[in-house]
């Protein structure tokens, strides 16, 4: 992949490819991320969500559009198709990707997704009926956190 290619368009076509290294090296040092599940991950935890999620993932596929980048910012919309492991649910998200580039890599990323639906379709009935509520969003987030920090650590 060249480097003459908007970051946003290197880093969503390193992800099609299942190339979290690639999507890795994107992060500048002190990257910040942040969406519904995984809150204010550094550069170490977000370089190991996408690991961790790309080497889980049996069947993702991910497309990329809507794409608008600057040297300082950039936003894009992009969409993901899995099984969501823990219920072996189909899940199709929608989200809408925003950027802040420092050094040319990316420094703060910023995922929006509607969790209600998300929870719907990856947890079935207690996602229809809970999706809204912090006490669902709040035990997601507890047990993404359990495993992106179990990946971690034996990782080193």
């Amino acid at each position: 992949m060249t480097n003459d290619l908007p970051v946003i368009h290197r880093f969503y076509t390193a992800f099609q490819h299942r190339d979290y290294a690639a999507m890795q090296a994107l992060y500048h040092p002190e990257a910040r991320f942040s969406d519904s599940v995984f809150q204010n991950l550094n550069a170490e935890e977000v370089r190991a969500m996408w690991q961790m999620l790309l080497t889980a993932s049996k069947d993702l596929r991910v497309t990329f559009c809507e794409v608008q980048e600057d040297e300082r910012r950039g936003n894009c919309r992009w969409d993901a198709w899995y099984t969501f492991s823990r219920s072996g649910r189909q899940v199709h998200n929608r989200i809408h990707a925003s950027f802040e580039f420092k050094d040319g890599l990316i420094y703060r990323h910023t995922d929006i997704f509607d969790f209600w639906r998300w929870s719907r379709q990856a947890l079935g009935i207690s996602g229809l009926l809970l999706g809204w509520s912090s006490t669902l969003k709040n035990s997601v987030r507890k047990a993404a956190r359990k495993n992106l920090d179990a990946f971690i650590a034996r990782s080193r």
